[in-house]
């Protein structure tokens, strides 16, 4: 199969596996116990949570492992936010657009054609009667890819009692993110995206301007922050993918970088293609678009069939043949929008797919 969907899911790095192994059969212990093996466990975690720091420049001690992205952005919203104004933008994922519920009150920041922010929408914000207690801007978008500016939100935000919040998971491992450079009080990322196990993720935040409100209690385990009994297998795979994907950073990038290239410049040759996010910054393995008059799902199906996994959008608002909300929101026109696909390249994905796939696209579409 040619696979063409890692902002839903990654394969799972061999070498990933191989260091979780050991804590799947081995070393069962708890790692909230005080005997040896209890020590084995718990001295993986702290080792995980300095890799996973020092993927996205943190400190080990504002790392909070979670059972991914999406509880990790319930947690910001159900925890920091649920007591105050929240401001989101329009394009979030839907485990931030659902979870802001929990808030006082949601208030919804437009975006233009390419999806991103107006600044003067987040200064407008302070001239509400009650400003928001928090912001949440995803860092970058999982349909379109687009790279929203959090640093000039984050220096307005700089003094005011209103914290900051990015959801990085499909930033992190593909383009540079530095939390402490952000100046983001709260970020979340995601095991899975970057080639690691299922079923884990974290909250970063900074320990100095913000403390984590849990909403999973009944024991002490992450700071007290996060209760439940580690998942320490997971923990250590995380771990070990943020590892790599710091290490082989760049290699990544300019790889699936040379592939969206390629694939756009085969995308153009066909009629009423329309790339959304074109003229902006975007994570360097995604590409949306839209054919006029071709049906997204339809085309979906039909690649499948030729053995090649394309999205649709979201996975997590996937279904119902509905338009992409991410779309709508940006204005594009509701049948175009419906006809959306998203391709999101991988570090192992090759010239040669992305030339099958235009093979293929080109004799689904164009009718002799």
């Amino acid at each position: 199969m040619i696979y063409f969907d890692h902002n839903a899911t990654t394969p799972i790095d061999p070498r990933v596996v191989e260091v979780m192994m050991p804590y799947l059969s081995a070393f069962y212990g708890n790692p909230s116990s005080l005997y040896r093996m209890g020590r084995i466990a718990r001295s993986a975690i702290d080792t995980a949570r300095e890799q996973v720091a020092a993927l996205v420049g943190a400190l080990p001690a504002e790392i909070v492992f979670t059972s991914g992205g999406t509880e990790a952005n319930n947690l910001v919203m159900q925890g920091n936010g649920c007591n105050a104004v929240v401001a989101i933008s329009s394009v979030e994922h839907p485990s931030v657009m659902e979870s802001a519920s929990y808030s006082q009150r949601v208030l919804t920041l437009p975006v233009n054609k390419q999806g991103l922010l107006a600044f003067n929408d987040v200064v407008s914000l302070f001239e509400q009667p009650v400003p928001p207690g928090l912001v949440s801007v995803m860092l970058a978008n999982n349909e379109t890819g687009a790279i929203q500016n959090i640093n000039e939100i984050a220096l307005f935000l700089k003094g005011k009692a209103t914290l900051l919040h990015t959801d990085a998971v499909q930033a992190i491992g593909k383009i540079p993110v530095d939390f402490a450079g952000l100046s983001v009080d709260l970020m979340t990322i995601s095991s899975h995206k970057i080639y690691g196990p299922k079923g884990c993720g974290a909250l970063v935040f900074n320990k100095h301007s913000c403390e984590i409100k849990p909403v999973l209690i009944g024991g002490g385990q992450e700071g007290s922050r996060r209760a439940g009994t580690e998942n320490v297998a997971a923990i250590v795979g995380f771990g070990k993918a943020a590892e790599l994907a710091r290490l082989e950073l760049d290699q990544r990038s300019s790889h699936c970088l040379k592939l969206r290239k390629q694939l756009e410049q085969g995308l153009k040759t066909l009629p009423g293609v329309v790339i959304f996010s074109e003229q902006v910054d975007r994570i360097p393995n995604t590409v949306q678009f839209a054919i006029e008059g071709v049906d997204g799902e339809m085309l979906l199906m039909q690649l499948d069939q030729k053995n090649i996994a394309v999205s649709s959008g979201s996975a997590c608002a996937s279904g119902g043949g509905k338009a992409s909300s991410v779309l709508l929101a940006m204005g594009i026109e509701p049948q175009l929008a419906k006809g959306a696909v998203r391709i999101s390249l991988g570090k192992d994905n090759t010239e040669v797919e992305i030339t099958k796939f235009l093979e293929v696209l080109k004799s689904i579409v164009i009718k002799e």
